[in-house]
């Protein structure tokens, strides 16, 4: 969906790296972050880990916006529901 401008003409990149992270997708022109989060980001250690790096990416300036790995399998209007909300913030 979100390859070649394909959703609403913005612009991602995969694999983005910001400071010290690689985030999922990334569009620069917005300053939007997507992670896509598998089932170990329920780990408490994990779900830490994700808490500061939001907030590290958020202090920088980025939106960051999650959504659980199932729920982009499920695909259907949630999913475009998610990235309308993501993207006008």
């Amino acid at each position: 969906m979100l390859r070649g401008r394909r959703y609403r003409e913005a612009k991602f990149r995969r694999q983005h790296a910001i400071g010290p992270y690689v985030v999922d997708f990334a569009c620069v022109s917005l300053r939007l972050v997507i992670e896509i989060d598998g089932p170990s980001h329920g780990d408490a250690e994990q779900a830490a880990f994700d808490v500061k790096r939001s907030a590290d990416l958020e202090r920088w300036g980025w939106r960051v916006a999650r959504i659980a790995n199932a729920d982009v399998y499920a695909g259907g209007d949630g999913l475009y529901d998610f990235l309308d909300r993501a993207l006008q913030g």
